[in-house]
């Protein structure tokens, strides 16, 4: 792929953008080469995690100059048909059945928040800045704004979707955007830490994990809601991984997915 390279080793994936030299910008053709990394990922047995990570200084700096140039000419209809491919890309992402890793190394804009917001966890360097620059082009962060939202919460959104001020990353971790903030120096090693304790779980039981925090989330704590819970545990109980998995708890050994 042109603007992004994707290495598995062992049950870890890592999709690299490749555009330094553009701060890793979005056109069309990075759109597709995402969604179709993530949708064949998603669908390999033999991997249990993706990491998504970024070459140069910048992760993401939103939408590239010259993509821009062009939807200036474009009509509505051009506009919606663009609109769709990057919030598909997007749903790719949020609903892709493996656990997905954000290593953030540098600085992210607009579309690129989107990016972060999509990932199940999220890891910063101290230097990255943060920022919905959208107003300041007379835009909206629409297509990225239900996980944007999701991810640093209401309170939060209204100020800098409003303000399209530029945060830190301190600031990031106090709002809840990403989950930890780490030196460049171990940043690597975080991110292996947090890819090792997904690897030593379950498989099934992660894919079912992370589809339960995405139903519960929003949903209100009514009877419905309680029988599916309960459904979803016996489920899992029944199931061949949760069974020797309770078993291997009970005999004191290793379950049979860490071999």
């Amino acid at each position: 792929m042109a603007n992004l390279t994707v290495a598995v080793t062992g049950q870890r994936a890592t999709v690299t953008l490749a555009r330094p030299q553009l701060r890793n910008a979005f056109n069309d053709e990075l759109i597709a080469e995402l969604t179709e990394a993530f949708r064949t990922l998603g669908g390999r047995d033999d991997v249990r995690v993706i990491v998504l990570a970024a070459e140069g200084p910048a992760f993401c700096a939103g939408a590239d100059l010259n993509w821009m140039r062009r939807m200036a000419d474009y009509s509505r209809d051009d506009n919606l048909a663009d609109a769709a491919r990057l919030a598909a890309m997007l749903r790719t992402i949020d609903a892709c059945s493996k656990p997905t890793v954000a290593r953030v190394q540098g600085d992210v804009y607009a579309g690129g928040m989107g990016l972060v917001a999509v990932c199940d966890i999220a890891l910063a360097v101290p230097t990255a800045g943060f920022c919905l620059s959208e107003v300041k082009l007379g835009l909206i962060p629409a297509t990225i704004g239900p996980y944007v939202v999701r991810a640093m919460g209401v309170r939060a959104a209204q100020r800098y979707v409003l303000t399209a001020e530029r945060f830190d990353a301190a600031e990031a971790l106090r709002i809840g955007f990403v989950h930890e903030v780490v030196s460049a120096e171990l940043l690597d090693a975080r991110v292996d830490a947090i890819v090792q304790a997904l690897c030593s779980a379950g498989p099934a039981a992660v894919a079912a994990a992370k589809r339960l925090v995405r139903d519960v989330a929003d949903a209100p704590l009514d009877d419905a809601l309680v029988a599916r819970t309960v459904e979803a545990i016996a489920d899992i109980r029944a199931s061949a991984e949760g069974r020797e998995g309770v078993q291997a708890f009970l005999q004191k050994r290793q379950p049979s997915w860490l071999g």
